[in-house]
């Protein structure tokens, strides 16, 4: 099959990667003219483990091409997928003003039926509002062309996208048109062959899902985020917590670690998108507020506790961060809590060293010219000469602790772990002041 696929950020190009690689012959479509002319060399924009290899071989075997033109992309494929970013507004909502700007494209050249699939995350309704763009534009072109509006959320995971595609748990396909159902069907049949994976419903519906999924799994992180800072209050341990209440199959394990809250371009936008809604239509949605509103305390846990222990001014103290990505197997930053913690050693006057496997080259980015943050090139030389460590993200590298390398590098024997990565019990033995998150009296630093 042919397809166009508009937007080659992450959703945009690992469809598209993953289709061409199970022989459709894919165009993506791209604004960015720059970003086009690397995709061509065969370079990647983002970083996602086995993309590059995928984007490569099919630009060689002539089954992905990239290109600026929305006439070209029109042209090409009788189905037509937007996936181009949808970033918060100002009050929460989803900025659909990109999505639109593709309809309108897409109505502007077409001159035979279309299927239009909503790959990006969009609110319920955006169906009936791309449609209605489409209609609009084909009425001032005086034309009567068939198309179909079809929603198809994307459930992949930053860090193992590649395998979530080509082995889904679930395709969801929003759509009540026999025809589009059938070609979606043929779309998705190499990703479809073990089981029916397929899941068809109304647009509305699926356009819920999407959202509903991401904020279940928020939901489970801010409530073992609460469930953690209560088991410091209370003298418990929720390492042991998590254990016990993780073994029954009714909650189980995914998602119910604690740390310093969650981050990445999904759970924070959809969260507040899904509020949004909510308050748009008169109704007040105060579980996913209270999730939110958990999560953005839990970004501020790891400063407070550095305060705690130096003193509000930080002036002259030297901290090393390992980990500034918001989850390992990426370099994506947004909504990151070591965002929130390095700027907060900043304002009080700190310097930092950071090292993170990938996401250097991106917080320079965030932070720009800043002559206060270093970025080592391995996690040993981040420690040289710092008065702390501050773990943020749980990559593989920083969960053996080499208690005697640090020693030697720190100033203090302090760590402050907002991943949980080690044993209090054993840093404490080694005489180390250790900030977990939710482990008891390990938060009271005892050495």
């Amino acid at each position: 099959m042919k397809v166009s696929i508009y937007g080659s950020g992450y959703v945009g190009l690992v469809t598209g990667a993953c289709l061409a690689d199970v022989g459709h012959h894919v165009l993506c479509v791209d604004v960015d003219e720059s970003k086009i002319a690397l995709l061509k060399s065969g370079g990647i924009p983002i970083y996602e483990p086995g993309l590059d290899t995928i984007v490569k071989r099919c630009i060689a075997e002539g089954t992905l091409e990239f290109t600026t033109s929305a006439e070209e992309g029109t042209a090409f494929a009788d189905v037509q997928f937007i996936a181009v970013g949808t970033p918060p507004d100002e009050d929460g909502s989803a900025d659909l003003q990109y999505v639109l700007a593709v309809a309108n494209s897409i109505a502007t050249h077409m001159d035979s039926p279309k299927i239009i699939i909503d790959k990006s995350t969009v609110p319920v309704g955006t169906a009936d509002k791309v449609s209605a763009e489409v209609r609009r534009v084909l009425d001032e072109r005086g034309l009567d062309i068939h198309y179909d509006v079809c929603s198809n959320p994307e459930f992949l995971k930053e860090g193992s996208a590649i395998p979530d595609f080509m082995k889904p748990d679930r395709i969801v396909i929003g759509s009540e048109d026999p025809h589009t159902i059938e070609v979606m069907r043929e779309l998705y049949e190499p990703f479809n062959r073990n089981h029916e994976r397929l899941v068809i419903m109304d647009v509305r519906s699926a356009e819920l899902t999407k959202y509903a999924a991401n904020a279940m799994l928020a939901t489970k992180i801010s409530f073992m985020n609460e469930i953690s800072n209560l088991a410091e209050r209370l003298g418990a341990d929720v390492e042991n917590v998590r254990r016990g209440i993780g073994s029954d199959p009714r909650i189980g394990f995914h998602f119910i670690y604690p740390g310093c809250g969650y981050g990445g371009s999904c759970f924070p936008k959809d969260v507040k998108a899904l509020a949004s809604t909510a308050k748009d239509i008169g109704y007040h949605a105060e579980l996913l507020n209270a999730v939110e509103g958990v999560n953005e305390r839990q970004k501020a846990l790891l400063l407070q506790r550095i305060k705690q222990h130096f003193g509000d001014d930080l002036a002259g103290k030297r901290f090393a961060i390992w980990g500034l990505s918001f989850k390992p197997e990426t370099d994506d930053m947004r909504e990151a809590s070591s965002r929130v913690t390095i700027a907060g050693l900043l304002e009080a006057g700190a310097t930092v060293c950071a090292y993170d496997p990938v996401a250097s080259e991106e917080s320079q980015r965030v932070f720009g010219d800043d002559d206060r943050i270093e970025y080592a090139a391995d996690k040993h030389a981040a420690t040289e000469g710092a008065d702390a460590l501050i773990i943020h993200t749980e990559w593989k590298a920083f969960r053996v602790p080499e208690l005697d390398v640090l020693e030697a590098k720190l100033n203090n024997k302090v760590v402050f772990d907002g991943r949980n990565l080690y044993a209090p019990e054993e840093l404490k033995a080694h005489g180390w002041t250790y900030y977990a998150i939710g482990r008891g009296d390990s938060v009271k630093g005892n050495s």
